[in-house]
């Protein structure tokens, strides 16, 4: 009988190809499907270079529109697409559905649960997960938004408090199903706590008219002083009003201890009781098995240099949310938004194609974030608005970095019908699978 070792170094042999075609290229490895590696992979579409990208989704997915699955307002479908569709026309690009493990720096070589992978070239795009900042109750009870379906499954979970909050005459166990805590003030907790207020506000109570809506509480609990904190302070005054226009209660310099799935518990001993907790507070990478801890910093980003090569490596690069470069304008390293990784990407492959002659630097093109309908901010370089233009042009803006002509469509139709309904069409709750219970 053939031991399980030998089987198990069999099986890499084999899969240490990838299926990929021996054309003498030099192999470029790009583990990360988000805004970092593809536009990564895009930009080396042409170039001299074999090119893979792996990762576990087989799509990628637009993350500032998450909140907007969540509530109700576009499908899932239309803030995701297929990373083969992009490939079809580009020989040189081969993409690979699998989960990385490890890197073996010395031999060149990643480890993915398909098997073993060589390179010349590897980039980490990994991105970055939520930071729960050691808090293992608030892990484990918490709601994360970090991924299409994070984003359904919150969707599935307000919906169905309010289906339950049906079925109980209990006024304190309906307050408690009803209302909606959001945890962390940056654009991700402050544009959700503005659609769930608009969907209480113009949808939840013609679903509901049962339940008295005044017992709905959306309380924003943010650590800091203020919220959007990346932006401008005229920028955070203006979210701060226009959430309260929509009836949020913001909470701020609220450190939050811990949270049981009932009863959150803040840092001066108060306490606050509610079944739907959204954690938006934080992000941290993912520790990369091979690569020495030297080269991390604060929330686990990768430090690099000017032209994103980890330190300690020639031909290893990280890029996006996970990698930390300083610049003088920006000594605690780059924001961790899309422009950035996109910016990033555009430039590594760039230096890959003619030679690394060409140091990173970020051109801030400004920061946008909505609140609701008619209402958002914008920071642009050397002037900074609020109101409805802010809000044409967050729509603008996204709609026109949405993956796909499709897509697009669909998000626009979904935009438009909403706007002029006041109504998110989307309230269903779909499970992968059913619960046995249920039958």
């Amino acid at each position: 009988m053939v031991g399980k070792h030998v089987l198990s170094a069999l099986y890499n042999c084999n899969m240490n190809n990838f299926n990929l075609p021996r054309n003498g290229k030099k192999r470029i490895v790009i583990v990360g499907a988000g805004f970092a590696g593809l536009k990564l992979a895009m930009r080396l579409s042409g170039s001299r270079f074999q090119v893979v990208m792996i990762d576990k989704r087989n799509f990628h997915q637009f993350q500032p529109l998450f909140y907007q699955v969540a509530t109700s307002g576009i499908e899932p479908s239309s803030i995701s697409f297929p990373v083969r569709r992009i490939f079809q026309k580009h020989a040189n690009l081969h993409f690979r559905t699998t989960r990385f493990l490890e890197v073996k720096p010395d031999e060149q070589m990643i480890i993915t649960k398909a098997g073993e992978l060589s390179y010349d070239y590897l980039v980490f795009a990994t991105g970055v997960k939520s930071n729960y900042f050691g808090k293992t109750n608030i892990e484990k009870f918490s709601l994360p938004m970090k991924s299409t379906a994070e984003a359904i499954h919150v969707r599935n979970r307000i919906l169905e408090s309010f289906e339950k909050a049906m079925l109980t005459e209990d006024k304190k166990e309906q307050s408690e199903l009803m209302s909606v805590a959001i945890v962390g003030g940056g654009p991700s907790g402050v544009e959700l706590s503005g659609a769930i207020a608009e969907m209480k506000n113009n949808v939840l109570f013609k679903d509901y008219p049962e339940l008295d809506f005044s017992q709905m509480k959306i309380q924003l609990f943010e650590a800091g002083p203020r919220l959007l904190s990346g932006m401008s302070q005229h920028s955070s005054g203006k979210a701060f009003r226009f959430l309260l226009k929509l009836g949020v209660d913001v909470k701020l310099n609220s450190h939050i201890e811990d949270y049981d799935g009932d009863k959150i518990l803040f840092g001066d001993g108060s306490t606050v009781y509610c079944r739907n907790f959204l954690w938006t507070a934080g992000v941290s990478g993912l520790k990369i098995t091979g690569l020495p801890d030297t080269i991390y910093t604060r929330g686990n980003r990768i430090k690099v240099d000017a032209f994103n090569r980890i330190e300690g490596f020639a031909n290893v690069f990280a890029i996006g949310d996970i990698a930390f470069q300083t610049e003088e304008k920006y000594p605690n390293g780059h924001p961790q938004v899309a422009q950035v990784a996109i910016q990033q990407a555009k430039n590594l492959a760039s230096n890959l194609n003619k030679g690394f002659t060409k140091p990173f630097k970020y051109i801030d093109k400004g920061s946008l974030a909505t609140v609701g309908r008619n209402m958002a901010v914008a920071d642009l370089p050397g002037f900074r608005f609020s109101g409805f233009f802010a809000w044409m042009l967050w729509l603008f803006v996204h709609l026109m970095s949405i993956v796909g002509v499709k897509n697009r469509i669909f998000i626009f139709i979904n935009w438009a019908q909403s706007y002029i309904a006041r109504d998110q069409s989307l309230r269903v709750m779909i499970k992968p699978y059913p619960d046995k219970r249920d039958h």
